[in-house]
Order: structure tokens, then sequence, then C-alpha cells
């Protein structure tokens, strides 16, 4: 249950379905897959540093050097008008360290950014499986100038900013040759226009509120450390049962 735009309870729409009867092929399969073992690496959360920007950007080193594939890949979560939370996979830009901010970007007329205008508010989570490691963030977003976007954007890769230039993300594709014609005439665009910047291109910064480490132990003796920001902006932190 959840609740809609004008605080009304919403019950999930089940119609026509049932609770599974038993584990099933995939439920035996799950069951039969080892979970952490592995050899993990140890977390002192008594010597952890008083701000998570700079415990994240250790861990995030770390993961870069244990060669942990797409380590900047995280799962950003909003809120849709109804209420109801829609999560997606994105690239993490960079890290304001010591302010507590996570920067990513996307295009201000997509799904989440549409959902973001309307609520500003957001949740990350980063997981790197080869560290058995997971950071946890919730907090408020905050828009970038537009010198700050252009500028992000002329700074990636030319296929990062064709892909950019077409501009139609998640509307619906009649086709997969449609979607290669207009890559096509985006390419064509940077090279003529090697300054463009889409429109609706623009970086958030989600200002963290609360931020959760966790570490896996193959013992299931997890780790938890949680900051949560004061009103002055400072930092209190505090071990969690797993």
């Amino acid at each position: 249950m959840w609740r809609g735009g004008k605080g009304e309870a919403r019950e999930p729409r089940m119609t026509g379905m049932a609770w599974p009867a038993g584990p099933g092929e995939v439920g035996r399969l799950l069951a039969g897959t080892p979970l952490m073992a592995r050899e993990l690496p140890a977390f002192d959360a008594g010597a952890a540093p008083g701000a998570p920007g700079e415990l994240f950007a250790r861990w995030l080193a770390e993961a870069v050097a244990a060669g942990v594939p797409d380590p900047h890949a995280v799962t950003l979560a909003t809120v849709d008008a109804d209420g109801a939370p829609d999560a997606r996979v994105l690239a993490l830009r960079n890290v304001d360290v010591d302010g507590g901010g996570w920067v990513f970007a996307t295009d201000a007329t997509s799904p989440k950014g549409a959902q973001l205008a309307a609520r500003p508010v957001a949740a990350m989570t980063y997981y790197w499986p080869a560290r058995g490691r997971q950071v946890r963030l919730r907090g408020r977003v905050a828009t970038a100038p537009p010198d700050v976007s252009a500028a992000e954007f002329h700074a990636r890769s030319p296929r990062s900013r064709v892909a950019g230039l077409v501009a139609r993300q998640s509307e619906p594709l009649g086709s997969l040759g449609e979607w290669t014609d207009a890559a096509d005439a985006a390419e064509r665009r940077l090279a003529a226009e090697p300054d463009a910047v889409p429109p609706g291109h623009t970086v958030y910064v989600l200002w963290a509120d609360e931020a959760e480490f966790w570490q896996g132990d193959a013992g299931r003796r997890h780790v938890r450390l949680r900051y949560r920001r004061d009103a002055d902006g400072g930092w209190r932190r505090g071990l969690l049962w797993p």
C-alpha cells in the first residue's frame, strides 16, 4: 500500500494473481546459489571518517582497484505523481566529498526528471558484489545551473553525447531501425555542432541527509554504519543491527 498525491491510501492491483504454491524452479535455483561465499574485506566502523563522503570515496576507489565492473553504477529511486516508487540504474558523475553531495545527470523531460521536478527527493543504492559492500543514500535533490549541465555534457565521450542528442528517453520506439536513424542523425549533428547540448540535459545533486554503509560477511556477521546529517550540517553516526 502507498500514499497517493492527495494522501489517500492505494492498494496494489493484484487481480487474478495468486501466491506461488511452492518454491518452483526459480526458487530452487536461488536456494541452491551460495550467498557471500567468498573472502570479503573487513570493515572497522570505529575507524570510519566523520563524514560519509570521505568513506564513500574510499570504498569507490577500492572497488575500482579490485576491478569491480561499472563501479559508478547506481540505482536511483524517485517517487511518481501517485506516490509510487520508481527506480533505474544510471552513472554517478561526481561526489562532493566535503558537502555530502552525489552528482548525476539526465534529461529533465524524462520520467525521472519529471518526478524530481515534482518531488525533489531521492534515494541511491550502490552495490559492489566483489567487495560485498552496499551504500544507501537518502536526501534532497537540487538542480545545477545550465552552464554546469552544459560543461558536464561536453566532458562526455562522443558516443555518450550522440545518445544524449537523440533526447527521446523512455518514449515508445517503433523499431530498432528508427533508433539507428535517430542516432545517425545525432552523430551528424555533433560533427557539425560540436558544442551542441540537448535542451533538457540537466545535472542534479543528491544532498544526502542519511547515508548507510553495509559490509557483508560470509558468516552473516554483517556490519552496518549509518550517518545522519544534523540541523547544523554536521554528521552523527552509529551502528545498526544487521
